[in-house]
């Protein structure tokens, strides 16, 4: 793992900062080319993804606050600035719903927008997750013998700390204590593959699914499922179901996705039976 890529004085370059802004750039590219091919202003798209990167960072930051509540309390200036520790639903729901009130405010079609961002957003999801798996900043999954199995002891997090509140897992160590060494599944790159394969079949979608909003819908099914899946190897606590709080909101997503889908299908029919 390398949480600082390079460090000259007082400036440094942290592998996730780093990951994260390609990947906003990237995901910006996508998104002003589809917006111009859309018959949108190219400019609408550097606008939502700067409001994407504030509200974005802003709200993965708090939603991760308030999970790992007690570590904040213990140090909250120091949960609070640190480079890593971010949750990406926080960031999505927050995010979505200030480019929703922007897009409101232009009079822009908000499925007509977001069929435009659905496949960069999730190209970028992709490439910011390198990025956690530099940091190694707990986002990395169970215990393997797989021979990719990741040595996260230089992370930002390590497994000793990181498995410290799961008992199923820190109690088959000895002294219930995970060691820092122990190799784990690099589910950040699980999802950043995941994520490009989906990407791809979202870019060649784009042109040929109808109605408007069904390409985003789309994205909130694989999206969901993506993440819904990875979860079962992850560290992330359970709770209701024995399910994480990604795997609920996944599930949510992958509802409104399904939802969505059906009646804009519903409405198509409609419209051409008429």
């Amino acid at each position: 793992m390398c949480p600082r890529l390079l460090q000259i004085g007082p400036f440094t370059i942290y592998g996730y900062g780093l990951m994260l802004a390609i990947g906003f750039i990237v995901g910006s590219y996508l998104v002003t080319y589809e917006m111009k091919r859309r018959g949108l202003d190219p400019n609408l798209g550097n606008t939502i993804t700067l409001i994407a990167l504030v509200a974005g960072v802003a709200g993965a930051k708090l939603l991760f606050l308030i999970e790992n509540w007690d570590y904040f309390l213990d140090d909250p200036i120091g949960m609070a600035f640190s480079p890593s520790g971010l949750t990406f639903y926080g960031g999505f729901l927050l995010a979505a719903f200030s480019i929703y009130l922007y897009l409101r405010k232009r009079g822009i079609r908000f499925l007509l927008a977001t069929d435009a961002i659905a496949p960069g957003l999730l190209l970028a999801y992709g490439i910011a997750r390198i990025g956690c798996h530099l940091a190694g900043d707990g986002d990395y999954g169970f215990p393997t013998t797989l021979p990719w199995g990741t040595d996260y002891s230089k992370g930002t997090y390590p497994p000793s700390v990181a498995f410290k509140n799961i008992p199923e897992i820190a109690n088959t160590f000895p002294g219930g204590i995970v060691p820092d060494h122990t190799l784990c599944h690099p589910t950040p790159m699980y999802e950043f593959l995941i994520c490009g394969i989906l990407f791809w079949v979202l870019w060649r979608l784009r042109t040929k699914l109808q109605p408007e909003g069904k390409l985003f819908m789309l994205y909130l099914i694989v999206a969901g499922l993506e993440r819904f899946l990875i979860e079962f190897v992850r560290i992330n606590p359970r709770s209701a179901l024995g399910l994480s709080e990604a795997q609920l909101i996944a599930l949510a997503l992958v509802l409104v996705g399904l939802l969505g889908w059906y009646s804009l299908s519903r409405n198509q029919d409609g419209r051409r039976s008429a």
